[in-house]
């Protein structure tokens, strides 16, 4: 894909070829999970419908266009399978924070071939030596979604600090697919397909120019900036970021009750023959979901919009308001993690066999809740703290 290819291309059309994939997904989505990875047609679906490029700059030819279209995209895919969402989030916001590194690591990566992909794994548990030139690197990583699919990774870690200086240096490295190894070790109960297995680094050596500082990322003042100069590179890192892992969330919500609705429209009762459509409580149960699925989407266009309008302007957003953002982010996942739970309970014996589709959205938004970024603990006490004048403690934002 080229930039001429990209010329026109809309919001409504990225949605649309979405949508146009969903009945592949769902078809696929039992055997994603038993292989406890995508398929390489799904990867290449993705890479033909111009989706791992939404946030990748027009110069490497990206669509570079809003977070907003991106996670539209991200909730018809979750929809039909959460596991298939789960990589395309974590894997195609690498595009944008790769425009965020000297411009020397983006000529590393899509040099010869723009369409490559970069897993990740941001815990900062790496090793990390100063040697001339930069870095050397060791460490394992654990929960690298949709790493078999691609050739470099991002790993987190802090670089010890300058000589009089204490302050934590925290970056993402950039490392090539020859300089680590993956362990299969993804056997888990929910997001089983999205192949999230350990990076092994043995002492590999990562030239300063393909690390990013997280300050930078937190300042909206990367190295990447002065060639990729738009609005949308003016974000701050931890917003982006944290709504690629919460926003499947939303799309899981809104499948699961597809998935309640089918299952209350086929349903009589074995005792009264009611149907289920005019049970009470599922009438209750879908019509608070709908609602609730309504308004975490409108948060999310919402404060996005107010995102872009700051970088717009050239302005960084308030530390207020980006705590705030923060903290909806989390827990938009709680709140679908509720409305999943309710469908689940409401659909009554049949949700617990393994062939029905509340199973699979069950366990995976259970598993989505799990990631350290969707846990609301600390970003509400942090969100409360503000609200009462005290000071920011998260600078993740």
């Amino acid at each position: 894909m080229n930039a001429e290819a990209n010329e026109g291309i809309t919001r409504e059309a990225l949605v649309e070829r979405a949508r146009a994939l969903a009945p592949a997904l769902r078809a696929r989505a039992e055997a994603t999970g038993a292989a406890r990875r995508l398929s390489v047609e799904t990867i290449q679906d993705f890479q033909d419908a111009g989706f791992f490029r939404i946030l990748q700059p027009a110069r490497w030819g990206g669509l570079e266009m809003d977070p907003a279209t991106f996670f539209a995209v991200q909730i018809e895919v979750a929809a039909a399978c959460p596991s298939t969402a789960w990589v395309l989030g974590v894997v195609a916001v690498h595009a944008w924070q790769l425009a965020l590194f000297d411009p020397q690591a983006q000529e590393d990566v899509w040099g010869q071939d723009s369409s490559t992909l970069i897993s990740s794994s941001y815990m900062p548990v790496g090793q990390v030596e100063r040697v001339e030139g930069g870095f050397k690197l060791s460490g394992r990583w654990g929960v690298s979604s949709g790493s078999d699919h691609c050739r470099w990774a991002f790993l987190g870690a802090f670089v010890p600090p300058e000589p009089g200086s204490k302050a934590p240096d925290m970056r993402t490295f950039l490392v090539p697919r020859a300089d680590y190894v993956l362990d299969d070790t993804w056997h888990v109960s929910g997001l089983r397909g999205t192949g999230s297995n350990d990076v092994v680094v043995q002492g590999a050596f990562v030239p300063e120019h393909r690390t990013h500082r997280f300050k930078d990322g937190f300042l909206c003042e990367s190295p990447g900036n002065a060639l990729n100069s738009g609005p949308l590179y003016k974000i701050p890192f931890g917003q982006l970021f944290v709504r690629s892992v919460s926003t499947p969330s939303i799309g899981m919500a809104l499948g699961a009750l597809e998935a309640f609705r089918e299952v209350m429209r086929e349903r009589v009762s074995r005792a009264d023959g009611g149907k289920g459509i005019d049970d009470p409580v599922g009438q209750r149960v879908a019509a608070e979901a709908e609602a609730t699925v309504d308004a975490a989407r409108l948060v999310l266009e919402r404060n996005f919009a107010r995102m872009m309008a700051c970088a717009r302007r050239g302005e960084v957003p308030s530390i207020d308001d980006r705590v705030k953002w923060r903290f909806e982010s989390s827990a938009a996942v709680g709140q679908c993690v509720e409305v999943v739970n309710a469908l689940f309970a409401a659909g009554g014996s049949r949700s617990i066999f393994l062939d029905s589709p509340m199973q699979r959205y069950f366990q995976d938004i259970h598993a989505c809740r799990a990631h350290y970024a969707n846990n609301p603990d600390k970003p509400s006490r942090n969100y409360g703290k503000v609200l009462f004048g005290q000071r920011n403690e998260d600078f993740f934002i």
